[in-house]
């Protein structure tokens, strides 16, 4: 008897099997049939809060449901990146984030989180930007800041988006190579830290949130951090030209979603991504949010990732960079 069930729930599985493969194809088919969540770990108004919004508005007129961004800042996206790999890997909760959480940070201290549990879907754009001062300290020029800087040890402070985030590893970067004394006054996120920038009591930063008030004159932009000139701002020199080369800590933004979400849904998304990076819409969009796009396949963004990683535990090692 106890054979005989044995032998019926054994077939009873080998019937039931192949018919959970369509209903589990026909579910990511489907997908998406609700609102997809799309978490920013910064706060609103920041560098990477400017950049997903376009992008979920776009995905959500693509697949007909709503991608619905969700900042939930704190530890220097720490936070909101762990509630995405905790999240169940289904297609409804995606992470749009900068290098800061899947490069910088692990590399930087002990995160609650395996950034191998985090799995990229899509590059979103590069930040486009450039260290950005207040009319206060009287420097019109990248020379005149550092000058200052060697004048005034101490007193030039930098605004960034929190500890290991791109903005600080920027300054990093350009501490190491000038030897300029710049203190880091880190914030909760760039819109933070810009409105005590405007204010005058930080006096520099390296964000793309400063681009509007660097055009309407409140702030004045000393040199871009790309290898190119900013079209939107054709005047301003490249560190490159500055005599810096190779002195950028590029700051990425890319989509990523947590370990086991279905291949068809990450390749959906990528190829969605994909197309509408080429769209003159799109492009116009990350322009206004002070990105450049850039495309990638899945495996390409890993493969960069990983090179990123190299280099900013290069940058990490010989600045002695250490964060609480």
């Amino acid at each position: 008897m106890r054979r005989r069930q044995i032998l019926q729930l054994g077939t009873a599985a080998a019937v039931t099997a192949p018919l959970a493969r369509p209903q589990i194809a026909n579910a990511q088919a489907a997908w998406p049939n609700k609102p997809v969540r799309v978490l920013v770990p910064f706060a609103a108004g920041g560098g990477t809060d400017v950049i997903a919004r376009p992008w979920a508005d776009m995905l959500g007129r693509a697949f007909g449901q709503q991608f619905v961004v969700e900042n939930r800042g704190g530890a220097s996206g720490i936070i909101g990146t762990e509630a995405v790999v905790r999240s169940a890997g289904d297609g409804y909760t995606l992470l749009v984030s900068s290098n800061t959480t899947t490069v910088n940070l692990p590399l930087l201290r002990k995160v609650p989180y395996d950034p191998a549990q985090l799995e990229p879907i899509a590059r979103l754009g590069d930040v486009v930007t450039g260290f950005t001062i207040h009319p206060s300290v009287g420097a019109k020029t990248f020379k005149e800041m550092l000058d200052y800087a060697k004048q005034n040890p101490g007193k030039l402070s930098f605004g960034s988006s929190g500890p290991g985030t791109g903005p600080h590893m920027r300054l990093e970067m350009l501490k190491l190579r000038t030897k300029a004394d710049i203190l880091h006054v880190p914030y909760r996120g760039g819109a933070d830290a810009l409105i005590d920038m405007l204010a005058g009591h930080v006096l520099m930063m390296n964000e793309p949130v400063t681009n509007p008030h660097v055009k309407a004159g409140k702030l004045h932009m000393l040199c871009t951090n790309h290898s190119e000139r900013n079209p939107d701002f054709p005047e301003i020199p490249t560190l490159t030209e500055l005599g810096y080369p190779n002195s950028d800590a590029p700051i990425w933004m890319s989509l990523w979603c947590p370990a086991g979400t279905p291949k068809e849904i990450k390749v959906r998304l990528n190829e969605e991504i994909v197309k509408q990076s080429k769209t003159p819409e799109m492009r116009e969009k990350l322009r206004l949010a002070g990105a450049a796009p850039v495309v990638q396949t899945m495996a390409e963004l890993e493969a960069f990732r990983a090179a990123d990683i190299k280099q900013m535990a290069e940058l990490i090692k010989i600045a002695n960079i250490k964060i609480e």
